[in-house]
């Protein structure tokens, strides 16, 4: 049974399911790779956007090595989304973000993307964690994960990982703009910066404060002495 005929038997209320559960992925779920890989074909299809062919040996390998994360109700599919290692670990990536039709517009998808997120940090707590994306729901969440937008020479230069890209219908734009550019966002994670970024912001914020600050006392100092006079 394809993804598109369940969802039209089906939806859930993730949030009344007592069975789901998103978790680490291993070698007992590799049953799922199959309808995984269908489930982001025909989401590309239906949006029209590109995203990058999975094979079923490809999301098996991921579950093997521990590096996905799938969302069950029950025994039944949900979600998922799994790591893929770049530049000798410098870099990594949360790809192939999917939920099935019968559980969208119910937060499943940031409860994934939270979980491949902690999972990556753990496991590879020095690695910088990337995403390019042409979603606006992706591009959120990533976002309220301190994710900040960058441009792609910024992202790893593995070729292998832009070789991946080749399946995209998007291909194109990015082989003609010397791979500076694509309908895709870059955005990045960098453990190093995050820390720094927010002690900047706050400091800026604090600034803002206090120069706002200085000008009401500066103006209700120079309305006094008018008063005076």
């Amino acid at each position: 049974m394809s993804p598109i005929q369940r969802s039209e038997n089906k939806i859930v209320d993730i949030n009344k399911s007592k069975e789901m559960k998103v978790l680490i992925a291993d070698k007992s779920h590799i049953k799922y790779a199959d309808i995984i890989c269908e489930t982001i074909e025909v989401s590309a299809q239906v949006r029209g956007t590109g995203i990058a062919k999975r094979t079923p040996e490809y999301v098996a390998s991921k579950m093997e090595n521990g590096n996905a994360v799938i969302a069950l109700d029950g025994d039944t599919f949900a979600g998922f989304c799994y790591i893929e290692k770049w530049g000798h670990g410098k870099f990594v990536a949360n790809s192939g973000l999917i939920v099935h039709p019968d559980y969208r517009g119910k937060g499943l998808a940031k409860k994934i993307k939270h979980k491949v997120f902690e999972h990556s940090r753990n496991k590879f707590p020095d690695a910088k964690v990337f995403s390019i994306t042409t979603g606006l729901p992706v591009m959120k969440l990533n976002s309220d994960l301190g994710y900040k937008p960058v441009t792609f020479s910024e992202l790893t230069d593995d070729q292998t990982f832009w070789d991946g890209c080749q399946t995209c219908q998007n291909y194109d734009v990015l082989t003609r703009t010397n791979r500076k550019m694509c309908l895709c966002t870059g955005m990045l994670y960098d453990p190093k910066k995050v820390g720094k970024d927010e002690e900047v912001e706050t400091k800026e914020v604090k600034e803002k404060v206090f120069k706002r600050l200085k000008r009401i006392k500066q103006a209700l100092f120079l309305r006094k002495n008018k008063s005076k006079k």
